[in-house]
């Protein structure tokens, strides 16, 4: 059941993560969102709670572990537990590896992989601790195949894949009942690809997102799905996209 557990939320403050935020609140869960724009997470806080759901909110930085850890603390100030992580800020600004942008691939390290890390590290303690909990993490099709201008983001989210799918096996063999999920998306109408900068790479991502992009819902729909199952039953993976789309 998705009524009354307590659900963290990563990347909260637009796309996917603010469309899950606001599904999941209808359905009576009690949310805890962090992003780097406190701003939009306010806006977002007061509409929740103004259409009859619970939420808070901090700013949150998935670079620094002491702000994942301090969005834990905030959960379990607030609501008294944890229940659910979903993994889900990143950042994509694609381009060639001749263009050597290597500030953006290191921002993409730090973002998606440590991001990751981060994230588990905090939370980590409390599953193991009450032998229950679910992590949801935010991986993409370019986590399971190669494409061109993606070298980097794509060795990211295969990074997500790994890391995810030994978390599930890991917490089989040690009996913590810890659920994993790792979503697959392909295009998704976000904020995403304002994160490119390389001009020709943004325009191809702009012409093949217009064409076929997917409103971020359909995402929420299989977060909630997800954690909606039973305890004793969990799917590692969703690959999600447009019908349209030859990903």
């Amino acid at each position: 059941m998705i009524k009354d557990k307590v659900v963290l939320i990563t990347g909260a403050s637009s796309g996917i993560g603010e469309a899950t935020a606001r599904l999941l609140a209808s359905r009576g869960a009690r949310l805890v969102l962090g992003a780097r724009r406190a701003d939009r997470l306010e806006r977002l806080v007061a509409g929740i709670v103004a259409a009859g759901g619970q939420a808070v909110y901090r700013e949150l930085d998935v670079t620094r572990q002491a702000d994942n850890d301090a969005l834990v603390a905030l959960a379990q100030e607030r609501f008294g537990r944890v229940d659910v992580i979903f993994l889900n800020a990143g950042l994509m600004p694609n381009s060639p590896l001749s263009a050597l942008q290597t500030d953006d691939w290191h921002r993409m390290v730090d973002v998606n992989i440590k991001g990751v890390l981060n994230g588990v590290a905090a939370v980590l303690p409390t599953f193991i601790a009450q032998q229950a909990g679910h992590v949801l993490a935010t991986s993409s099709v370019a986590g399971l195949k190669a494409y061109p201008n993606g070298a980097v983001y794509g060795g990211t989210k295969w990074f997500v894949r790994n890391f995810m799918e030994v978390l599930r096996l890991e917490s089989a063999m040690e009996g913590t009942n810890i659920r994993t999920t790792t979503l697959y998306p392909a295009a998704v109408r976000t904020e995403l690809l304002e994160t490119i900068s390389e001009p020709g790479t943004a325009r191809g991502m702009h012409k093949l997102y217009d064409r076929h992009g997917i409103a971020p819902e359909r995402i929420a729909d299989t977060v909630a799905f997800a954690i909606d199952l039973p305890e004793d039953t969990t799917i590692n993976e969703f690959t999600i996209g447009p019908v349209t789309q030859p990903w």
